[in-house]
């Protein structure tokens, strides 16, 4: 089957119709280029520059979908013209070839284009020149450089502006997605980073609430569930006020409440308690190597840690004591802290130890969403994260770089050691 024309361009088509009607009054006008005693004029009379007219009003259908062809043809027609008296119209339609090609054509041909029109300029205006030695001779390079390489050098420009154009919108384009995406991604991890807040707030709470109301209604003593009844209503208030906290975080929106709010290593004592309230037997031992402490002393030295692994430490802690509470056997639960320095910066160490299992009794139920977001945690810090049964026991050990602290968190007392 032949190959289908490409079918032209609305506005090619009025270029074409508009240079043949022009043409067709000039010819109608008796008005041509040169006159038919001229030595180069081989086909003098109207009718002969009627064939290249239609030709290259021909060819300019095709400016825009075969560029390179409309070219090719319209030189042909342009070399026919040049023996007949000649048509403006028919030069004025290979000027807009000349310059459809370098626009509308493949990168190759935009280069080349111009680099021909250009050397056929300087031969055009040298050679006769030399030849003949008369000034008169300088014309014909001018004119083949208005017919050739003026239209070839404006299309050449004008590409040049269109493809930064178009770069600077695909640009745009990008950038606008890229933005997109970031903003989406912001959301999602803001959405990541609240639902672990709101988790490490209120499930130590709600956890205590749970077994402690199982305890009470389970156990017929006068005794037991009013003291049941006074852990609840404890953990209640705590709980309603870290929601307040978190709501309020929200609202706020200006992003100078939350460093304010946010709990520290400081509040590991208040932490501990409450869980010896819950009915842990719970030991706190902190060596930071700024002053060692035991038992309920922390002497962490926060002023050298960052906040964000003071509020990783916190919660990690927080959230293993509330399984603890739930999962663990009866037995003592340790919660140690210690400040070492590996081969890279200084690392903060937090291991909590409690017993593996569980014996039947009253229990609150478990999703995994905390040994989740305690991993999170630590791995948005840069350090590591471990849970697990080791010797009998069900270990949570955590390992948060202090790179953020070194330096302009404070001094490192181990740098005036020996």
């Amino acid at each position: 089957m032949a190959a289908a024309l490409p079918r032209p361009h609305r506005f090619d088509v009025y270029v074409a119709c508009g240079g043949l009607l022009g043409g067709l009054v000039l010819m109608a006008l008796g008005l041509a280029l040169r006159p038919a005693d001229e030595p180069l004029v081989l086909l003098p009379g109207a009718w002969a520059v009627l064939p290249p007219l239609v030709v290259m009003s021909g060819c300019e259908l095709l400016r825009r979908t075969a560029p390179r062809t409309a070219l090719l043809t319209g030189t042909a027609a342009l070399a026919l013209d040049t023996v007949t008296q000649g048509s403006v119209a028919t030069v004025l339609m290979f000027t807009d070839l000349v310059y459809a090609a370098v626009l509308y054509g493949p990168p190759a041909s935009a280069r080349r284009i111009p680099r021909i029109t250009g050397l056929l300029t300087v031969a055009g205006t040298v050679v006769p020149y030399a030849v003949w030695r008369v000034p008169e001779a300088l014309l014909i390079g001018v004119v083949i450089g208005a017919v050739a390489f003026g239209p070839a050098a404006t299309g050449l420009i004008v590409r040049d502006h269109r493809d930064a154009a178009i770069a600077a919108r695909l640009h745009a384009e990008q950038t606008t997605l890229l933005a997109e995406m970031d903003r989406r991604e912001a959301v999602v991890a803001e959405r990541a980073r609240m639902a672990r807040e709101l988790h490490d707030m209120v499930a130590n709470h709600l956890s205590a609430i749970a077994i402690h109301s199982t305890a009470a209604l389970s156990i017929d003593d006068p005794r037991t569930s009013h003291e049941a009844l006074g852990v609840i209503r404890e953990n209640s208030v705590d709980g309603l006020a870290e929601m307040r906290r978190l709501i309020g975080i929200l609202r706020d929106g200006g992003g100078d409440r939350e460093p304010a709010a946010a709990p520290t290593l400081d509040g590991l004592d208040a932490l501990v308690d409450g869980a010896r309230a819950n009915g842990l037997d719970v030991t706190l031992d902190i060596d930071t190597g700024f002053g060692t402490g035991t038992g309920t002393g922390t002497g962490t030295g926060t002023g050298l840690i960052p906040a964000p692994v003071e509020l990783a430490a916190y919660r990690i802690v927080q959230e293993s004591l509330t399984n603890a509470l739930k999962h663990a056997r009866p037995g003592p639960v340790t919660v140690a802290l210690a400040l070492t320095r590996h081969d890279g910066p200084r690392v903060l160490d937090v291991e909590i130890s409690s017993p593996c299992g569980r014996e039947d009794g009253p229990r609150a139920p478990g999703s995994g969403a905390g040994l989740v977001g305690m991993r999170e945690r630590a791995t948005l810090l840069g350090g590591t994260f471990t849970a697990g049964p080791h010797g009998g026991r069900w270990t949570v050990h955590a390992s948060l770089p202090l790179a953020e602290a070194e330096p302009g968190h404070g001094k490192d007392p181990e740098g005036d050691r020996p």
